[in-house]
């Protein structure tokens, strides 16, 4: 039987998986747990946390280990984690992904971003920045996100077999999709061998930040400000759908376009800006200005709709979307 590197005061190694709708990590989880409790003979539990069940929306996966001797009363979700998975870079916008986070617990993100930049990023005062392009790998691989992340997983804990999860693989997939199988193992080995890391010690005479409960309210009686004035409320306006983008996203060539907007009426989200000018015989028409990525959320039906491909499929890079963004003109009361 292994042993595991470090544990808490009641006995238990922690992960938890950050997530969106879609990206596997409800499922993720429930292999590392079957991994560590078949594979190496621990005591192990995984359960999820999520909202509504739907693409996008934001997924949380407890993992649980402890010593074949230790009994597992505890089934709240993780507060103190050793090792964090964020599946998605962009959830630190609206999510504080380091919740809990000690000064030697691990932080496993997928972005193409150096560990000094996701440093920054996060707000991260101390600890290890692991990063794995998983949706790259998932891309090439024509796989999923959660597979190279697994990987990422495997080779930091390394009280888990890696070989015994590829036998997890094997047999969740073989027989209702056989071909999976094989891109499903290319994209686990790929992320077990394409992590990098970097370890972040604390700065003289700083601490890390006082740990906070994830269920303590924002604004409850104790936090709120004075007069109850709520400082952010929740609306369209203020929505951000760039975490939901799973590596693709819409170009626009406005060379190419022909304003007819076929775009505009399968986009969910309403991304697509537009503005009244005068045509070439001086009559009012209205003109696609470009795309509030913002409101984006990868769905790719504009593209599927447009009949001059001045919308075109693309991998996502770092800064395209804050660099081409045409916001929208909200005509508001103040």
């Amino acid at each position: 039987m292994v042993t595991l590197p470090k544990v808490n005061e009641l006995g238990f190694f922690e992960i938890r998986l950050e997530s969106i709708g879609g990206l596997g990590a409800n499922l993720a989880g429930k292999m590392l747990a079957e991994a560590g409790v078949m594979g190496v003979g621990l005591n192990g539990v995984s359960f999820s946390s999520y909202g509504s069940e739907k693409k996008g929306s934001a997924v949380k996966a407890h993992i649980r280990f402890c010593d074949i001797n230790t009994r597992i009363r505890d089934t709240s979700p993780v507060e103190r984690p050793h090792v964090i998975g964020v599946f998605h870079e962009n959830l630190s916008k609206t999510i504080n992904v380091i919740s809990g986070m000690q000064e030697d617990s691990i932080v496993l993100v997928n972005s193409k971003k150096t560990p000094e930049q996701l440093k920054s990023q996060l707000k991260l005062k101390a600890g290890i920045i692991a990063v794995v392009d998983a949706t790259g790998i998932a891309m090439e691989e024509n796989n999923r996100v959660n597979m190279a992340m697994l990987g990422g997983l495997f080779r930091l804990c390394e009280f888990l077999d890696a070989e015994f999860m590829k036998g997890v693989i094997r047999k969740s997939l073989e027989k209702k999709y056989p071909a999976a199988v094989q891109p499903a193992l290319n994209t686990f080995q790929r992320g077990y061998d394409e992590m990098s890391f970097q370890t972040f010690g604390l700065e003289e005479g700083d601490e890390m930040p006082t740990f906070v409960r994830m269920d303590t309210p924002v604004l409850g009686y104790e936090t709120q400000p004075i007069g109850g004035l709520i400082t952010n409320p929740g609306n369209s306006i203020l929505k951000d759908l760039s975490i939901s983008r799973a590596g693709k996203m819409p170009h626009f060539a406005d060379d190419k376009c022909i304003h007819c907007a076929a775009c505009d009426n399968v986009c969910p989200d309403f991304c697509f800006v537009w503005e009244e000018q005068s045509d070439k015989k001086g009559r009012p028409q209205m003109f696609l200005q470009g795309i509030d990525y913002q409101y984006c959320k990868g769905c790719l039906k504009c593209v599927q709709a447009c009949p001059t491909d001045a919308l075109s499929s693309e991998l996502e890079e770092d800064g395209y979307a804050d660099g081409h963004r045409v916001a929208h003109k909200f005509h508001l009361a103040i």
